[in-house]
C-alpha cells in the first residue's frame, strides 16, 4: 500500500490541484489528508488562488480515497459539504512494527505527546514546517504545507510505502527520506 500524506490546505485550489496532480503521479493508493483542507484561519492571509469551493469539488472527487483527520480550522459545517470523515482528532495506522499516530498538531504535538509506545511516529501537520526528529523513544514527522509552507520551506507532501518515507515537493523531487 502507498499512500501520500499532505496537510494544510487552507482553501487553496491553486495548490489543491497541484496536490491532487502530484497524488496520481504518485499512484498512491490513499492520500491521508492532516487537517486544515478549506479555511485559511484568522491568523493567515489568503492563500494563492482562495477558492475552498473548489477544493471540495477536488477532495470530494476521491473521497474513497481519502482518510482525513481533523485539523483546528476544521468545523461540523465543513462535514456538511465534504463527502468523507474529517472530524477525527486522530487515527491510529499500524505499521507492523510500530504505531503511527496520525493528527493534526493542535492538540498533541512534540510539546504535548499522545500515548506512545518506543518507535511510535508522532505524524502532525499545523505547523506549516516539514520536519523529521527521531528521538529516543519515538519519532515526530511532518509533511509540511502544500499551500502556505512556513520558515521558507517548500510547498510539499510525504509519501509512504514498505516503510520508506519521503518528503517532496509539488513537483515530485525527493528531499528528504527516512526508512522505518
Amino acid at each position: 500500500m502507498k499512500y501520500m500524506i499532505a496537510s494544510d490546505i487552507h482553501g487553496s485550489a491553486y495548490y489543491a490541484h497541484q496536490m491532487v496532480e502530484a497524488f496520481q503521479r504518485e499512484q498512491a493508493d490513499r492520500l491521508i489528508l492532516l487537517g486544515d483542507l478549506l479555511y485559511h484561519g484568522p491568523r493567515n492571509d489568503l492563500p494563492e488562488g482562495y477558492a475552498p469551493k473548489e477544493v471540495i469539488d477536488l477532495l470530494n472527487a476521491l473521497k474513497d480515497r481519502i482518510f482525513c483527520v481533523r485539523g483546528n480550522c476544521e468545523a461540523e459545517v465543513d462535514q456538511m459539504v465534504l463527502e468523507f470523515p474529517v472530524l477525527a482528532d486522530y487515527a491510529l495506522i499500524d505499521l507492523g512494527r510500530n504505531m503511527l499516530f496520525v493528527t493534526h498538531g493542535h492538540v498533541y504535538n512534540e510539546a504535548q505527546l499522545p500515548p506512545l509506545q518506543r518507535g511510535d511516529i508522532l505524524l502532525h501537520g499545523h505547523t506549516h514546517v516539514d520536519a523529521l526528529v527521531v528521538q529516543e523513544d519515538h519519532i515526530y514527522m511532518n509533511p509540511g504545507s502544500i499551500a502556505m509552507p512556513k520558515e521558507d520551506r517548500p510547498h510539499s507532501y510525504m509519501t509512504l510505502e514498505n516503510g520508506l518515507f519521503q518528503w517532496k515537493t509539488l513537483d515530485g523531487t525527493i528531499y528528504r527520506s527516512y526508512q522505518n
